[in-house]
């Protein structure tokens, strides 16, 4: 359920504005958690080639992304280069966390643009970097892009993915009901057809 573009939901960044903007609150970079940055429309295309090698380096460790193994660095920045439009109109945000050697993580948020959907929206492309897990950023990414939703407006937010994965026991350990599951849904990047776990999450 990705948002199409036309009707924003976050608002873009404003012309002219200098760069990213670190989130302020407990993922902002303080002891509480790792600092994650949303990009602006010009920061989303400097980050290209950092998330092509993370969509890359996440696929080739087996996360089921829509992608199949191995994914060339290119298809992985065309990919990205596709969602500039959706970033531009506000209609997508993205925010990546930084590690020592590129980015650590990031995750996007879609709102809805139907007129009768425009109280929901998706969380999409959650990952982590395989040299950074382990450190609690999937989970701060996450609540970074569940407090932008509550802030736009959002009531109820979807996703899914693959059943029995790290990050189905992620979502339900964040406050996520599983609401379904289809057999066979999707291949792995191995090609294999996996279960898909379909969640929701109703916000405060």
């Amino acid at each position: 359920m990705t948002g199409r573009p036309g009707t924003p939901g976050l608002p873009p960044a404003p012309a002219g504005d200098p760069g990213p903007h670190p989130v302020p609150g407990p993922a902002s970079g303080d002891s509480a958690g790792p600092a994650v940055t949303r990009l602006d429309r010009d920061a989303f295309a400097a980050a290209v080639p950092g998330l092509a090698e993370l969509l890359a380096d996440a696929v080739a460790g087996g996360s089921s992304l829509g992608f199949l193994a191995p994914l060339d660095r290119e298809a992985a920045a065309h990919w990205w280069r596709a969602q500039l439009p959706s970033v531009a109109d506000g209609s997508r945000t993205v925010w990546v966390s930084h590690g020592p050697d590129g980015l650590s993580g990031t995750v996007s948020l879609t709102l809805e643009q139907k007129a009768n959907g425009r109280h929901r929206g998706e969380i999409v492309k959650l990952m982590v970097h395989r040299e950074a897990r382990g450190r609690g950023l999937a989970r701060a990414l996450l609540a970074v892009a569940e407090e932008a939703a509550v802030r736009a407006g959002a009531t109820l937010l979807l996703l899914d993915t693959e059943t029995g994965s790290a990050a189905d026991h992620l979502y339900r350990a964040a406050g996520w009901t599983r609401y379904g599951i289809v057999p066979d849904y999707a291949a792995d990047p191995a090609g294999s057809l996996q279960d898909c776990s379909f969640y929701y999450k109703r916000l405060a």
